[in-house]
């Protein structure tokens, strides 16, 4: 995740924020240039997702990131379609 250093917003810890985890009091993560709300594992940056050990709040287990990762491969698909 280096090369990602400061463009997506990050907790505490270095953990990527994702979806709700952006919202704060109701207002999109700043920079945020869409009309909708992030998707379940989207960053900050419209269209690049986070998944797995590197996601703040994921079960840290191997098949949690490969199911997380499965479901971000449709969102993907779903951003594509949208641009």
């Amino acid at each position: 995740t280096g090369w990602l250093e400061g463009t997506v917003e990050r907790d505490a810890k270095g953990f990527i924020l994702t979806g709700q985890d952006l919202l704060r009091g109701g207002k999109r993560p700043r920079g945020w240039s869409l009309q909708r709300e992030p998707w379940l594992l989207e960053t900050s940056m419209p269209g690049v997702f986070a998944v797995g050990d590197v996601r703040h709040g994921s079960v840290k287990r191997v098949a949690s990131s490969v199911g997380e990762g499965s479901v971000a491969v449709q969102f993907v698909h779903q951003y594509l379609a949208g641009i």
